[in-house]
């Protein structure tokens, strides 16, 4: 007559140990994605115009296209919904954005020393000719 009752019991001693195990089967379900790393990715953005508006193209262009690659890739991991990656991409490319800038900085202040220079060098051999030196 206690058949019945002692095969339930024993059915809820076997449960009552999966219960945490099903809980956490259900929250991880549940767990969404990662957000989408938007300032992460407006930062890269914001660092390939930059770039461009410093004529990083014409100065630093390896520099530039890396960060434009990178920043396409970061486009395509947010599609795939791999937001870490993202991240880490859009990041990369905000960096490789930024050495664009710089050395398209160094390379445009390179010149106007160049330019300088001659200059200088100009102006002082009109000095020479005009007072007979010669140096």
């Amino acid at each position: 007559m206690n058949l019945p009752v002692n095969r339930t019991r024993a059915a809820l001693r076997r449960m009552r140990g999966s219960v945490p195990v099903m809980a956490l089967l259900v929250l991880a379900g549940c767990a969404s994605t990662p957000p989408v790393p938007e300032t992460n990715l407006q930062a890269a953005q914001q660092a390939i115009g930059n770039a461009e508006r410093v004529e990083a193209a014409k100065f630093a262009a390896a520099e530039l296209d890396e960060a434009r690659g990178k920043m396409s890739a970061a486009q395509r991991a947010v599609d795939d919904k791999q937001m870490v990656l993202a991240a880490r991409l859009a990041d990369e490319s905000r960096a490789d954005a930024e050495l664009a800038s710089a050395r398209a900085g160094v390379a445009k202040a390179n010149a106007v020393n160049q330019d300088m220079k001659r200059s200088n060098d100009t102006l002082i051999e009109e000095m020479q000719r005009k007072t007979g030196d010669s140096r």
